[in-house]
Parts: structure tokens; C-alpha cells; sequence
């Protein structure tokens, strides 16, 4: 579990949702998401495959009654592809589909190894000093006594082209335009 103590955090500040983080566990790092942008953690369930999808789409899955695409966010890091685990999960959230944060808002899955739980911290800037493709996703960075954890932009996981072409194939598989909620 990750330490709730607040890191770099002004002690006569109320904690806001801006200001905690989902940590997640992938392929042994450690990733930080906006707890404003997530919905719910869930165990692994069943991924409908979606021929023709971008690669980093894995396929879709039934959330509540909505159709929601999962995110396998190992491709982004240029790691090696796996097998679904039933130990794996999925973190909800909310995302815009343009690349950009003026896009629609769109419900995606995100495909990780662990939720390991909510902190509250003040993210530094990052020194730009990552490796190309981990730089594109990260918004900044925890630091905590084990380690720095990144803070990624859920707005950056799907280029425009992939955010085009998963609307596309979510409208033709579900016969309407996507979850713009």
C-alpha cells in the first residue's frame, strides 16, 4: 500500500481531489493518476477484442451498461505485451478523446497490474530527462522514500488519429456516436 502521509504538501491546506493520486503498479513501476479523473478500480474482467482497433485499444468491456474501451498502457511504454491475469485490474477513468484537454471527455479502462492505493502530494515539475515516450505521458513526478512516481496525463494516452479512429469503431459497434458523458 502506497504511504498516506502528504508529500510536499502545505499542512494548512484542505486535501482537494487535485491533489490526490491513484498509484497503480505496471510492469514494476509505479504510475500516478488525478483522482479527479477516476471513476472506480475493478478487478479484471472479461475484454471484448475489437477488430480493427488502434493498438493500444486491448478491446472493450461492460461498465454499468456503457461500452468502454480498454487502454493497454504498455504499449505507450514500449513494453512487452502480455497475457490478461485475473490478478490484473482496470482503473476507470475519464479521459479526453481529442489528445487534448479542450476534446470530449470519454470513458476508458485503464489495463494494470495493481491498484495499490490513494495518497495525497504535491507532484514536481519533471526535469526533462526521461526517456522519449515516458516523457510524452507524464505530467510530473512523487517523490516519496522508496522512489519517485510519475504522474501521467490521461489526456496524452490516445494520439488524435487513435481517439478518431476509437470513436469511429465505437459508433459502427454500438450503432451511436460514442460516451461523451
Amino acid at each position: 500500500m502506497v504511504a498516506t502521509q502528504p508529500v510536499n504538501h502545505d499542512e494548512n491546506a484542505a486535501p482537494t481531489l487535485a491533489t490526490r493520486y491513484v498509484v497503480v503498479a505496471l510492469a514494476g513501476r509505479r504510475l500516478a493518476l488525478p483522482l479527479i479523473d477516476v471513476e472506480r478500480g475493478v478487478r479484471m474482467v472479461d475484454i471484448t477484442c475489437l477488430a480493427n482497433a488502434p493498438p493500444t485499444v486491448r478491446g472493450i468491456i461492460n461498465v454499468a451498461g456503457r461500452i468502454v474501451p480498454v487502454i493497454d498502457i504498455r504499449r505507450h511504454f514500449g513494453l512487452a505485451d502480455r497475457e490478461v491475469s485475473a490478478s490484473d485490474h482496470l482503473l476507470i477513468t475519464r479521459a479526453s478523446t481529442q489528445g487534448t484537454t479542450q476534446g470530449p471527455a470519454r470513458t476508458l479502462a485503464l489495463w494494470v497490474d495493481a491498484i495499490e492505493g490513494v495518497m495525497e502530494a504535491t507532484p514536481q515539475r519533471m526535469p526533462a530527462m526521461l526517456p522519449g515516450d515516458e516523457m510524452h505521458y507524464a505530467a510530473g513526478a512523487i517523490k516519496l522514500a522508496d522512489g519517485l512516481v510519475l504522474v501521467h496525463d490521461l489526456d496524452a494516452l490516445l494520439s488524435f488519429d487513435d481517439a478518431c479512429a476509437l470513436e469511429l469503431l465505437l459508433a459502427e459497434t454500438t450503432g451511436k456516436q460514442g460516451d461523451s458523458q
